[in-house]
């Protein structure tokens, strides 16, 4: 038996290669919308992917088993309560299949979704407890799935927390054992639960012991500590929800057609008419020159969650990168199914060699610098600090603006007219994000403090 994690540490999420190299067959379970590595393992270890499972509708990212389907032929399967545009075969509460001599046998968990499961996988030697539970968002290391992403959708966080409280205390606690390994979906740095660990697989025995939310409690206990304190989510979830459940484009369709090389004027042309354009380079890089107006959100932080939080569904989004970064640019705007990419500036930053009057750049000031105009300057400059409220709440500058990122757009009015504006997060990627929205609207005294609260903290 084969059981191999991918993780993918942008999108924190974790997808499974299951095969039975007795019979060559295989399974992939929550794929990303890439999937040539599934299909480059399934090779190499001359097996057929005959299948494919969600285990519910992904939110914050689109799946990959369309692509799975028209490229190697495999069946998908859903919930049994789930509603989806295309042919799949449902997991009922109970059932299960052999792939090749490996038993699996499906829960109807919902909580998390109303459709989500857990597949449980049990050793072809071992006909007694599973030795692996795949629990999709239903169960995390550290934490359980949040109940309130549904809301959208007429369901109350509230009842789906009570339908998780029986999914874990009725189902998935009683068929497993403590040594049973426990694999989910997600890791720390998703926005699908609130306390989630940096660890990618645990056993059941010890989530038993340290995951608060399976500690001894009665239902409304849970309900209560479940819903409190999520973190918000962002406005692509419930457009990725829905995206996963009906019939869409492929990724390798999407990228041939999108990935077009546009001149200087195509793009200013297409940008008065709105198209977005996203600059992807790293902060320093952008900050240094870039096409004034562009966002930026660099390729190496946690670039596809930020594009669908800051940039909108309707607007064609035009890509900036560095040379030979453009395909990877759009592969990742197409993990979270943000397809509507018109293209990308052909030649760069280069393009604009001969059009300075296009170039903006944003300055930098150091913590120490900083510290000076505080002393010195009348009025001070504004410090605003666009980190979350969690945050927030833990360490600051005194005196500084709190408005978070995702809601920067909505509140520019909280900014003075005239004032000098310090953009500050934790440690310079989400302010150089910030800086350049500020921009777009017309704010320009504005400066990124390098290194962040980390700078400022570590200069006292």
């Amino acid at each position: 038996m084969i059981l191999k994690q991918y993780y993918l540490g942008c999108l924190a999420h974790a997808s499974y290669f299951l095969g039975d190299e007795a019979t060559g067959t295989a399974a992939i379970v929550d794929p990303q919308r890439d999937v040539d590595q599934y299909i480059e393992e399934a090779e190499a270890r001359n097996m057929t992917i005959g299948h494919v499972f969600l285990t519910h509708f992904h939110a914050d990212f689109a799946a990959g088993h369309l692509e799975l389907r028209d490229r190697t032929g495999a069946v998908i399967h859903l919930g049994a309560r789930a509603e989806a545009g295309y042919t799949f075969e449902p997991m009922r509460d109970g059932d299960g299949m052999n792939l090749g001599s490996i038993r699996l046998k499906f829960l109807e968990t919902p909580g998390h979704s109303p459709e989500s499961v857990c597949i449980l996988v049990y050793d072809p030697e071992a006909e007694t407890a599973p030795v692996a539970a795949l629990t999709g968002d239903t169960l995390f290391i550290g934490d359980v799935g949040r109940p309130d992403l549904r809301a959208s959708v007429g369901w109350r966080a509230e009842d789906l927390a009570a339908l998780l409280y029986e999914s874990l205390h009725d189902k998935l606690l009683p068929e497993t054992s403590d040594e049973t390994l426990v694999y989910p979906a997600h890791g720390a740095g998703s926005l699908c639960g609130k306390n989630l660990s940096t660890d990618t697989v645990s056993t059941m025995g010890t989530q038993k012991l340290y995951n608060y939310a399976l500690q001894p409690m009665d239902r409304e206990t849970f309900v209560r500590l479940i819903t409190a304190d999520q973190p918000e989510a962002p406005a692509y979830f419930t457009y990725d929800a829905a995206f996963n459940a009906r019939e869409h484009e492929t990724l390798d369709h999407l990228l041939a057609r999108n990935l077009n090389p546009l001149s200087l004027d195509d793009v200013l042309r297409r940008a008065k008419e709105g198209a977005q354009v996203l600059d992807t380079r790293d902060a320093a890089d952008f900050e240094g020159a870039h096409l004034a107006g562009s966002y930026n959100i660099g390729l190496g932080g946690q670039y596809a969650s930020w594009a669908g939080t800051l940039l909108n569904r309707e607007s064609p989004i035009i890509l900036v990168t560095e040379t030979g970064a453009e395909e990877e640019s759009a592969l990742r705007l197409g993990r979270i199914g943000f397809d509507h990419i018109a293209g990308y500036l052909e030649g760069g930053m280069r393009a604009l060699a001969d059009r300075p009057d296009l170039v903006g750049r944003t300055d930098r000031i150091t913590a120490a610098s900083l510290k000076d105009r505080l002393d010195t300057d009348d009025p001070p400059p504004v410090i605003l600090d666009i980190r979350s409220e969690r945050e927030r709440k833990e360490n600051h500058i005194p005196g500084s603006l709190h408005v978070p990122l995702n809601h920067l757009e909505e509140r520019l009015e909280e900014l003075g007219a005239g004032e000098t504006v310090i953009v500050q997060c934790a440690g310079g990627y989400r302010s150089a994000m910030a800086a350049s929205i500020l921009k777009r609207h017309g704010i320009h005294d504005v400066m990124d403090l390098v290194g962040g609260l980390a700078a400022w903290e570590a200069a006292n």
